[in-house]
Formats: C-alpha cells, structure tokens, sequence
C-alpha cells in the first residue's frame, strides 16, 4: 500500500520556527491536525532533536498498536509523568506491565463491572435530588463530582468519599500540569521550579491519602467489594501480591480512568445534544419507551441502543483520549518510511475520527450513523476512543456503562439548555475536556404520554474497538 521510502517523511514543520512549543501548547489540535490535511496518511515532523513520525491512517496505527506494539514504549509526555502516575498500567512497560495487567484484570471482569451498576444510578439519582428547574449549573463540573463520587465508592468505598474528591482537585491540577510539552519535556521534575515544586506537594497530599487507605483497609482484612479489596487480594502465578506502592500507582491511574475521562465525555454528550433537538428528541423517545419513568438498571444497558449511540458519536468526536505517541525501541519501517530507535510515532483519535474517508459529514453530530452494521463497514482503526491492542483501556467497559446510565438518569428528569454567550471551547491536556466548562440552564423534562412520541428503532448495539 505505501511505496517504500529511504528518507525521513516530508512534513509542514522544521525546527522550533515551524512548529513552536507555545503553538503546540495553545492549539494541540490543529497542530496534529495540520499534518493530515496537508501529507496525508504518513508525515514526518522535526521540532528540536526530536524526530516525530504522524500517521493518519487506521491501517498504519493498527500496525503500531497491535500488529508489532512490541517495537514501542509510551510516549515522551507520559514518560515525563511517571512522577505522578509511577509504575500503573498507564506509563509502565514491558513484563512489569504485563504483571500488574494480570494482577488488576480480575477487577474489570463482566460480573464485577455489572455489580456496579446500581451504585452509578443511586449517586445520579442522589446529584438529582439537588437540582431544580430553572437553575444554571456548569455541568462539567457537575459531572465531575459525580464520577468522582462513583469512582470512590466502587475503587475505595463509599467512607472515604470527601478524601476522594480532595484527591480529584488535586489530580485534576497534575493532568494540566503534565500535558505542558515545553516544561515535562525540558524541565526534568527534579528541578526545584515553582510548578515542580506545586506538582511535588500535590502528590505528597494525593500519597498520604493513598497509603492510609491502603494501610487501614489491609489491616482490617475487610473485602468490601471495592476495586481496592480486588488488588489487595490479587495474586500473580508466583504467589506474589502488590506492594504499596505498586497500589498507589494503579489506584492514582484508576482514578484518572474513572473519573476525568467518563466526565468530560458526558459533558461533550450534554453540550452536542442541547445543539441538535432531533437527537435530543429521539434519546428522550427511547428512554420513556425502554423504562418507562422507572430507574434505569443493569438490565435496561443494553436495551438502551439510541443512547450508547449518542455516547458513541459524542466519543467520535470529543474523545477523552484525543491522542496517542509512542517511542520506538528498535530500526523498523513503517508506511514504508525507515523508523529509527528513539524516534516518536503519533496519532491522534481526534483526526482519525473527523476524517471523510470514513465518516459521511464528519463535523456533524449524528448517533444514527452507528445503527446496524456501520462498525463492520469502517476499518478497525477509525474508530479508537480507548485505544487498542495490548494496551487497551481496561476499564472501557466501566466507562460506557457509567456514560450510559448517568445520560438515561439525568435526561429522564432534565433537558440542559446552553447558556447564551457562554465560550465551549476544547483543553488538549492528557485528556480533552471544556476549557470553561458547559453552563447549563436545567429545564424540568415530564414524559409525554406514549401514544404522542415518535417511533424509536430499535438497531444493533454497536460494539467498541476492542482486541
């Protein structure tokens, strides 16, 4: 498919005059975005002594990421956060990785993601009791403490709830922080900078919770049905378990999974449907159909096809996880082009999934476009919100089941109208979330009477990227 080549990919930037650090820090977006349009599937990028291979091409980024992912590490940005995030399933590498990916799988398996699933209704429902028609929120951060809520109750139960959020705050300022390119890759976190030393003390705060928690629930030897009584005590085939800090470190990940990404993802979801009333008007169709004024539950999930599709088509298009690089470890080739070791490899979700070759009005919000066999007719790697192969977010399922859920409880109550005026515009830091966040004003939704709703179809459950 791609001739092959002996030369480094041409590209739109050379050296710091094309493609400055301050650029890419204000517009991320565009500045992976501009190689796209302008090379097309394969560019090749200098900035400095850093040589960066962009491929905008689902079969190229299948052979990155599952074809030969052996071939790469983690990106330089996570590489420069292992400060923050240590040795989890996020940054580590190789059979350490491999270990601690046995160690926590048991905690995502079906049966025990399912049993969550009363707890994300109840603290919905619990978000609800304080909202009223009428008011104005900022639902970002509304829903920002609710997965918050939700990830504490099911990583660390529901007593620590109030550390749980201090950590949220505190993480929260860390993923901004560590998505600066200029400062995580020039400026090692050892130097004793302001931000350094900002990012040092929340840390110190995030691991004194941390290691409490740890400390008291090992000596209680309680099982309370947690994430964390799952890590505690899990066992690789050797016998061995997890030490504290292997627990600090996939509990500070764990966080990161369950509550930044599933929120800034509902919040995308609200700020796409209060644009487009048909879509709003089908999603509110399907849940008086489906539940009939009554609490969703486990077992409405997958009946609710219209409404994983919204999330589906609003992941498209404002994919918490907007972009992936890696570095390579070995000479190999690639589109045809020499990869050299050390050499970066970057794509991003964010341009693959806005592409026209595989999506018709790409820039449009349109959940119908996942009904029936849709998944099947694009390549594999057009649509990649969690990743892929080995390193595949593991805990996707937790995630689209939480989004799922939280949109039917919410909008069965309320429609959220945008506030006049109010600038939503997209942060590309680790994740990609509302600069200013969505300001909303709650309108009370009663159901109509059945026999006045539009027909709703009820199409195929579209299934996720998945190895």
């Amino acid at each position: 498919m791609w001739p092959r080549r002996d030369k480094f990919p041409p590209g739109p930037f050379e050296g710091l005059k094309g493609w400055s650090f301050q650029a890419l820090n204000e517009s991320p977006l565009e500045m992976f975005s501009k190689p796209a349009r302008d090379y097309g599937d394969i560019a090749g990028v200098r900035v400095v002594n850093f040589r960066n291979i962009f491929i905008n091409h689902p079969d190229l980024i299948e052979e990155v990421l599952v074809g030969h992912p052996r071939r790469y590490i983690k990106g330089r940005v996570l590489q420069a956060n292992r400060h923050v995030f240590g040795e989890g399933l996020l940054t580590s590498e190789g059979d350490f990785w491999l270990r601690q990916r046995r160690l926590v799988q048991p905690a995502f398996h079906r049966a025990r993601i399912n049993a969550y699933a009363e707890t994300m209704v109840q603290y919905t429902q619990r978000m609800l009791e304080n909202w009223r028609g009428g008011e104005e929120r900022d639902v970002h951060r509304e829903m920002m403490r609710l997965t918050l809520q939700i990830v504490a109750k099911t990583l660390f139960d529901a007593d620590v709830a109030r550390d749980a959020q201090d950590v949220g705050k505190s993480l929260e300022l860390l993923l901004e922080l560590g998505a600066n390119f200029r400062r995580t890759l020039f400026v090692p976190h050892w130097v004793p900078t302001p931000t350094n030393l900002r990012i040092k003390r929340e840390i110190a705060f995030i691991e004194s919770i941390l290691y409490r928690i740890i400390a008291e629930r090992r000596a209680s030897g309680r099982d309370t049905g947690d994430l964390l009584s799952m890590l505690l005590r899990a066992q690789d085939e050797d016998g061995s378990r997890m030490t504290d800090k292997q627990l600090r470190d996939e509990t500070i990940t764990l966080f990161l999974a369950g509550h930044e990404t599933t929120a800034s993802s509902l919040s995308w979801t609200w700020w796409l449907l209060a644009q487009n009333p048909v879509g709003e008007a089908r999603l509110h169709a399907e849940l008086d159909q489906v539940l009939g004024g009554r609490t969703p539950s486990l077992e409405d999930f997958p009946r609710l096809r219209y409404t994983a599709n919204v999330i589906t088509e609003s992941m498209r298009l404002y994919p918490p996880a907007w972009g992936l690089a890696r570095v390579a470890i070995e000479d190999h080739e690639l589109g045809g082009y020499p990869v050299k070791k050390g050499m970066g490899v970057a794509m991003a979700q964010w341009v693959i999934h806005r592409d026209p070759r595989w999506y018709d009005a790409p820039e449009e919000f349109r959940p119908e476009r996942w009904e029936g066999d849709f998944i099947k007719k694009i390549p594999r790697f057009a649509y990649f919100p969690f990743g892929g192969g080995p390193r595949l977010c593991i805990g996707n399922n937790f995630a689209l089941m939480e989004a799922t859920l939280i949109l039917a409880t919410v909008a069965q109550k309320y429609r959220l109208r945008l506030v006049p005026n109010h600038p939503v515009v997209p942060l590309a830091s680790i994740t990609l979330r509302p600069r200013h966040g969505v300001r909303v004003l709650l309108e009370s939704w009663r159901s109509r009477p059945r026999e006045t709703l539009p027909c709703v179809s009820q199409p195929t459950t579209q299934a996720m990227s998945a190895d």
